[in-house]
């Protein structure tokens, strides 16, 4: 398991990274405008609108990974979602690997296969397994197109990914991660917890109880570190405490 000065040592290292060629001040510009494609303009994500210039890339990496990375931790935490043991995560729109690396550094390490659309998002996921020390790769595939493990150690993360799918590939995944599940994998989904995202979201907590599992809702007394609170801070946003909502078999 990393201790908290690897992952110190990973932010500081993040910052010098995406702090070389932006200040503090145009990635929180950026993060308004990311904040906002997020908030507003959701039909746009599936067209990369997200991660289309370099100020939000920065941002995207600065802010909402490590808020990710620290999520997934408290969530693996309360679940108990390391044991008993995985041995492979296939994490599923990894973003720059940081939800996959969080569940990974729980499991002793275990392996990660992150998958992202994105030719970025691949390199930077990379990037992330080598700077905390797990054993990882990421492959630029299609969601839609990618094989789910099912068997016994196997383990499929969709983190802040499902909700930003095209209907016809969010509704095709469901059965898959279901037919993963009943051949022995873990399967956790977690998504932020505002409201106005989630018109499948009782859909699939029916489905995902109704197979054995649990649907929760989760509020973390865990502060940000003071560079992911500044930025908030410039781009309006505040957060107090960590949240999200999951689904996990």
């Amino acid at each position: 398991m990393q201790s908290d000065t690897d992952i110190a040592g990973w932010l500081a290292t993040l910052e010098e990274r995406h702090l070389a060629d932006l200040t503090a001040s145009e990635v929180g510009r950026a993060l308004r405008a990311l904040s906002s494609c997020y908030v507003e303009r959701r039909a746009r994500l599936a067209d990369g609108a997200a991660l289309d210039s370099a100020g939000k890339r920065a941002a995207f990496a600065l802010f909402y990974a490590p808020l990710h990375f620290l999520v997934t931790r408290e969530v693996v935490r309360a679940l108990d979602a390391a044991t008993p043991p995985i041995t492979h995560i296939l994490d599923l729109g990894c973003g720059t690997g940081a939800a996959g690396a969080a569940w990974s550094q729980a499991c002793a390490p275990c392996r990660i296969t992150g998958v992202d659309r994105n030719g970025w998002a691949k390199a930077e996921a990379k990037w992330t397994y080598r700077q905390l020390g797990l054993p990882g790769r990421a492959i630029q595939a299609d969601v839609g197109r990618t094989a789910l493990p099912a068997a016994s150690g196997e383990a499929t993360l969709a983190a802040y990914t499902v909700n930003e799918l095209p209907d016809a590939i969010r509704t095709a995944l469901l059965p898959r991660m279901l037919d993963a599940h009943r051949g022995g994998a873990r399967i956790l989904v977690i998504e932020p917890i505002a409201r106005r995202m989630a018109g499948w979201w009782n859909d699939w907590a029916r489905v995902f109880v109704d197979a054995g599992g649990r649907a929760d809702e989760w509020r973390f007394p865990a502060p940000l570190p003071e560079r992911q609170r500044q930025l908030g801070r410039a781009a309006g946003l505040d957060p107090r405490e960590l949240t999200a909502r999951t689904l996990w078999l």
